[in-house]
Order: C-alpha cells, then structure tokens, then sequence
C-alpha cells in the first residue's frame, strides 16, 4: 500500500536558475538569495559572526530534576518552533524582501539605519526576520537576537545549497504569522531533479505556556512560578528534513533550538536544543563516516566528551521501540543545554549549524546519479514508511503540536515524505543489502574513534 503525502501549492514559487557567474537568481528575475549579499559582498557562513574559542561546555543530564522537566517542555514547544510549513497560504513571495525596509538600499531621504550591517545582513535570507528589525537593533547582544539571526543565516545557507545542487528546483517560501505571538518562514521544495522533497524552516514564537504543559512540568516535580497561571515563553529555531529521491542518497534531519520561560518572580530559565542525524536507505561504510567525522569535529572544538554523549542520545531517542530499531544510522542529538553560559553553548550551536552542509550535501552530490533497481525504490518507500511510523507515534514535538490547539497543522507535518509504503509481513533476504542496514539500524555503530 502506498500513502502519498502531498500538498496542493496554490502559491506562487521561487524557481533558482543560475546567472552569471554561478549567481542565483530568482523566478521574475528578483533575487531570492545569493552567494553575495545585494551589497556586493559574501554572505557569511551560519554563525560566523563572532566567532571565539570555547572554554569547554557542560550541560543539564537527560534525566532526573528541573534538567528532565525543561527536556519535557523543550519537545513540547518543538511542536511550535521546530517544522515549519508547506507553501501555501498568505506568500508574499519575492515581493516580501522588496517591502522590507531592512531589506531597501539606502537612498537620499531614507534613514541610515536602513542601510546598516543589520539590514545588510538581512538581504541574504530568503525572507526578512520575524522580528521588527527595529526590535532586532534595540536589543543587539540579546540572545534572542543573535539566534534568530543564526536561524535565518543557516535556512539561507542550507537553501542556496540544495538548489545548486538539484538545478532548476522550485522552491516556495511562505512567511506565516502565529496569532498567539510570532511566527515563521518556510521553504519547501517538492519533485525537483535531486531532492523528492525538502524543506528549511525558521520559527520565533512567543506567548504563554498552555496548562497543559505547565501541568506536565509539574508532574515531573517542577515548582514553576507562575503568575495569575500564566508561564511566558519565547522559542525559536531552524528545522529541516531533506528526502532525496535516489535510494542511495540518504535523508537528513537537523534541528536546532533556543528557549527562554520566565517566572512570575522574574526569574529567566533558558535552554539550548537541536541535533543532525541521518538515515540512508542502504549502509554506505564510507558515507556514515564522513557524516559522524564531520559532526565529532564540530563537537570537538567544545570539549571531547560533547560527541561520544550527544552520539549516544541520538541512537536511543530515534528508537521506533515497536519495531526494535533506530529511524537512521544516528548523529548528534541534545537538549537542556544550559552551562556553563548562553554565549559559551551558542558558540557551540553555531558550529553544529556550519557543520550541516559539509556533513550532509557531499553525500547528495556523490550519490545523486547513481544507478538503481525497481527494487532498490521499494526498499526505500519502505523505508520511508518507519520514518512517518516515527514522526507520528514517538516525536514529541509532533505529538504535542498535533494535540495543541491553534497549531499549524501543515509545519507540523513538514517532516514527512512525498511518498511512503508498507507491505504486510516484509522481510528483507537474509545477507542482503536490506538485511545490513537493518542490523546496523537493531544495533548501533561507533562510526568514528
């Protein structure tokens, strides 16, 4: 049986076509993104703003205390910040920048500001930022600011680099607007020439923790001070998942976040979430350890015991308990990071973020063209189907945003193929191709010393 998880996109699109000198341009001969800003000059790699040597970094253990209850929330809010959605609805499309005055170049009778390093900045995203950018400029060293301008630089960057790699890729961009407070930007390519879907999504939302998820923090031994039951938070991050159409390239997943709730005595709790993982439809020896190397050397730049712990957490929370098996082959997962400072765990984030292209876009371009059998198609549509058994039963972020009123249905479900299949009783044959990567998916691997 095959279920086939398609969007109906009435909204118009961006289509990358290539310019003089590789340039990207986009559909209307407006300019979506770039490798160079409008100003003339590079757009800076995802968080490369500031970038400083790290002292080492510590974080809050996955169980036990105030650690494991901000965990609980954390994938509850996920549910709101993380997959943002499908093209349609409410696109301002290319006109979007134009309208922006931190997008405009400065010119005689407009104010200097809007040609500042902010607004400059901002003409390399694929949309200007949620945030007012005269909210963004009172409040520069703010955390709030510099993640949302992290989340924006890697959705641009991620983008401009899926579309020079699948050529001539439509890609649809939907700014959507939450009425509790905040909003989004989503980009979503569908049926291109590489990627059968892909998608790069920021969220920044803000409001009140719903009672329900007081109730559950509470459950879990959390004393929250809360006025007139009242819980403010803030959260934001960058979401992706890319489904290639060759068998023998694999998916990704990456995601990474920044919370904030205040107490009703002012007291601020903040925390840092997120991971990249990979799942290939068949075992590439060689691919999973250029992955794994490339996310242990973004973690070694903050201490050496970040990989070989955040490698462990990704293989037991991407179990699909009912099968007895992981989603993928692994790569980094965490949440509650909180020490030993914001600046000290953002600067590691930012690494986990620039570390997303080079783990990942080689392995697209190296296996794109490859030969493959009817049967090697079945094997992945089959494999595709774990993948939804997992984002619905067992992610909670989905499982919170699905049950959370005045969710946006169409982020939530981002994450999920075009096309998926399940066939009763299916049972690879044994020392097959199939049968390894099942093995590998029963029992992890260390990829990397």
């Amino acid at each position: 049986m095959a279920m086939h998880l398609r969007w109906l996109s009435a909204a118009p699109c961006w289509r990358a076509v290539r310019g003089a000198c590789g340039e990207l341009r986009a559909y209307g001969e407006l300019r979506a993104w770039a490798p160079r800003c409008a100003a003339g000059r590079l757009c800076r790699p995802p968080g490369t703003a500031c970038r400083e040597q790290s002292r080492g970094l510590g974080y809050g253990p996955p169980v036990g205390g105030g650690s494991r209850l901000r965990t609980r929330l954390a994938a509850g809010l996920a549910g709101l910040v993380g997959l943002a959605a499908a093209a349609f609805g409410h696109v301002e499309g290319a006109e979007m920048v134009r309208k922006s005055s931190g997008a405009q170049s400065a010119s005689p009778g407009r104010p200097e500001e809007e040609d500042d390093e902010l607004a400059r900045r901002c003409r390399c995203f694929m949309a200007p930022p949620v945030t007012d950018l005269r909210e963004l400029r009172r409040r520069p060293d703010d955390m709030k600011t510099k993640m949302e301008l992290l989340i924006l630089e890697t959705q641009a960057q991620v983008c401009q680099a899926l579309a020079q790699v699948d050529g001539g890729a439509r890609f649809s961009v939907d700014r959507w607007e939450r009425k509790e407070g905040g909003g989004g930007i989503s980009c979503v390519l569908q049926d291109g020439h590489v990627f059968e879907k892909a998608g790069v999504s920021i969220s920044v939302v803000h409001g009140n923790l719903s009672e329900e998820a007081a109730k559950q923090m509470r459950s879990r031994g959390k004393l929250l001070k809360t006025k007139d039951g009242k819980l403010p938070f803030s959260a934001m991050g960058v979401s992706s998942v890319i489904h290639p159409k060759n068998p023998h390239a694999p998916t990704i997943h990456f995601n990474y976040r920044y919370f904030e709730v205040e107490e009703a005595d002012g007291n601020t709790l903040w925390w840092f979430g997120g991971g990249c993982d990979l799942t290939p439809t068949y075992l590439n020896q060689e691919d999973a350890v250029h992955f794994h190397r490339t996310l242990k050397e973004a973690c070694d730049q903050h201490g050496p015991d970040l990989y070989p712990r955040f490698k462990k957490w990704c293989d037991d929370y991407f179990f699909i308990a009912h099968r007895g098996e992981r989603r993928g082959i692994g790569g980094i997962f965490f949440d509650d990071l909180d020490s030993p400072s914001k600046e000290e765990v953002f600067r590691f984030v930012q690494s986990c973020t620039q570390a997303i292209i080079p783990s990942y876009v080689p392995l697209v371009k190296k296996h794109c063209d490859d030969s493959f059998t009817p049967q090697e198609k079945l094997w992945q549509q089959l494999r595709r189907g774990r993948y939804v058994e997992f984002n619905l039963l067992y992610d909670r972020g989905t499982k919170f945003g699905l049950f959370t009123p005045g969710s946006r249905i169409e982020s939530i479900l981002m994450s999920l193929p075009l096309t998926a299949r399940w066939e009763y009783m299916h049972s690879p044959s044994e020392n097959s191709k199939e049968a390894e990567i099942l093995e590998v998916l029963r029992h992890p691997r260390d990829w990397v010393p």
